[in-house]
């Protein structure tokens, strides 16, 4: 059984190589276009696009004769969407995370201008416990994932967000002026990871790295939290790759392509 699960059906693979070719052209393609980029010969390629117009999965203009993806892609991707979980598909990552770095570590998601952990993995000192727990919500300026999160919002957003929430000092680390948020933002935005240090709780520092859907849009964060006597800064700078690295495959499984 093995061996014959290895094996691709190659006219399969004609169809499935014609489809992703065809999704990041902009507009309807010819016949020789898409056989070129395919590197096929144009009868394979009108005989896998007549399948596909058969099926209803392309669209053919009667008067260019050119070749579109139809929008029952489109439908097949909603019902996976509403088939896929978050939290399934992040957990095995997450326990993998939590093995390698050795430390606690969180996925959270945001709900009405707040952090919300919908799953957890404790660290061997347990700290997380007392921490964070699945379901427990958090202020997004001084957590890591919330800041990721607040990429997401535009200048007029966070205004709103401000209003909304404040920016409360919950220890002397927290961000407190629209200012600084702002700028750190960018900063975040620049590297690519975000970070808690001391900002939320006293003696605990995080690291975030963010989780894209198929759109680009940041739906989540993932991070690697401890105490500061483990999560010292140079730790951090080693485990940093490791947690930005475990956040793109996940991304990864959730259709998102980096550009």
């Amino acid at each position: 059984m093995p061996a014959k699960l290895s094996k691709v059906n190659q006219s399969v693979e004609k169809v499935l190589q014609i489809i992703e070719v065809m999704t990041h052209e902009p507009g309807a393609m010819r016949l020789q276009d898409i056989a070129a980029k395919c590197d096929m010969p144009p009868s394979t390629t009108l005989r896998m696009l007549n399948t596909l117009l058969v099926y209803g999965y392309a669209n053919q203009d009667p008067h260019t004769q050119r070749y579109s993806l139809s929008l029952k892609f489109a439908q097949i991707g909603s019902r996976v969407c509403e088939q896929v979980s978050l939290r399934d598909v992040a957990h095995p990552l997450l326990l993998e995370l939590s093995q390698r770095c050795q430390e606690a570590t969180c996925l959270a998601i945001e709900e009405d201008m707040e952090v919300v952990y919908i799953d957890v993995m404790d660290g061997p000192d347990h700290i997380l416990k007392i921490m964070q727990r699945i379901g427990k919500r958090a202020p997004m300026h001084s957590t890591g994932v919330g800041k990721l999160l607040l990429l997401n919002y535009s200048n007029k957003q966070i205004s709103k967000f401000i209003a909304a929430k404040g920016l409360p000092a919950l220890t002397p680390n927290t961000l407190v002026t629209r200012e600084a948020l702002v700028a750190k933002l960018e900063e975040i935005r620049a590297q690519g990871y975000a970070m808690d240090d001391e900002e939320c709780e006293l003696g605990a520092r995080c690291v975030a790295a963010p989780i894209r859907d198929y759109t680009g849009r940041i739906i989540a964060g993932i991070s690697v939290s401890g105490p500061v006597t483990h999560l010292s800064m140079e730790r951090i700078e080693v485990l940093t790759p490791v947690v930005v690295e475990t956040a793109a495959k996940l991304s990864r499984l959730l259709a998102y392509e980096e550009q």
